[in-house]
């Protein structure tokens, strides 16, 4: 399952976060309600899809390293953000 959802991931981070929420409960133990994931989804897809994979790698909890992946794909969210206003300004 891990690996379909890597190249869910590669092809779109919003269907690999699709297709966790159908086939594995990793989003409902990584996050207490719904609404962050929803949130996560429309607004920030790499990043909850990183906390959430960072969260079932170690004790059930974000810590060390794990914390560099988070902000590393929250970076990739704003790139895309920022890329997506200069190439609508272009």
């Amino acid at each position: 399952m891990g690996c379909l959802l890597v190249l869910f991931a590669f092809i779109s981070p919003r269907l690999a976060l699709f297709a966790m929420f159908l086939f594995s409960d990793l989003l409902s133990r990584a996050f207490d309600s719904w609404f962050i994931p929803f949130l996560g989804f429309f607004l920030l897809p790499w990043t909850t899809l990183a906390y959430a994979a960072m969260w079932s790698v170690g004790t059930d909890r974000v810590s060390g390293f794990e914390w560099f992946i988070v902000i590393l794909a929250f970076v990739i969210d704003l790139g895309a953000y920022a890329n997506r206003n200069k190439a609508r300004r272009a």
